[in-house]
């Protein structure tokens, strides 16, 4: 790759700036805040995810605002939409922890003279409590799917981080801790890592840029 090549990199959130325990459930792999969430409000974790079923889904692409939403999953789960909205942030402020060292170093780059910029899916509340605007009114770009309607792996998303960015793909890195949301990334050109640790990540970044 030649020197100067990459301008941007593009961080997600979940996973990569924002650290959290996750288990897995039925084979799929879930964030440690269901069991809290389930837990706070008293119910099976199972009946927590029958609670949010296809509303959750649709939160994270937009498709159903935060307000209907919420009115949907507090009927679901018998409480009041004041309690939900406390219990859900509490679990995730709890069971997410910003990767400080990273926020460091995206920093550092953009000083470098790099653009950083966030490609995230998130509902709602997850957005409220894992991505405080006084960090990430520092990106040169934010586009969350929530905000957005429309979500990894669709090429869309990709696509509309590009068109903010105004650089063509092969100029972009973007780092991810999910291979298959990676792979869109590729396809249309863009170099990738797939986050494993700090220390995996920052050797990668410094061989890819330097």
């Amino acid at each position: 790759m030649k020197r100067g090549e990459i301008k941007a990199i593009i961080f997600d959130v979940g996973g990569v700036l924002a650290l959290g325990e996750y288990i897995f459930v039925d084979n799929k792999q879930r964030n440690s805040v269901h069991l809290d969430v389930a837990k706070d409000l008293k119910i099976s974790l199972d009946q927590w995810f029958d609670a949010i079923d296809t509303t959750y889904a649709k939160t994270i692409e937009g498709k159903i605002s935060r307000a209907k939403a919420l009115k949907i999953i507090a009927k679901n789960t018998k409480v009041s939409v004041k309690k939900l909205e406390k219990i859900v942030l509490k679990a995730y402020r709890k069971n997410f922890k910003q990767n400080k060292q990273l926020f460091k170093k995206a920093f550092e780059l953009k000083k470098q003279g790099y653009k950083i910029a966030v490609l995230s899916d998130q509902w709602y509340l997850s957005k409220e409590a894992l991505m405080p605007s006084k960090l990430y009114k520092r990106f040169d770009e934010v586009v969350v799917s929530c905000d957005v309607g429309v979500r990894k792996p669709n090429p869309k998303i990709y696509k509309l981080i590009l068109k903010k960015l105004k650089l063509p793909a092969k100029q972009t890195l973007f780092i991810d801790n999910q291979e298959w949301n990676n792979n869109p990334a590729k396809k249309l050109g863009m170099k990738t890592i797939l986050y494993k640790n700090n220390k995996q990540l920052f050797k990668k970044l410094d061989r890819i840029l330097k």
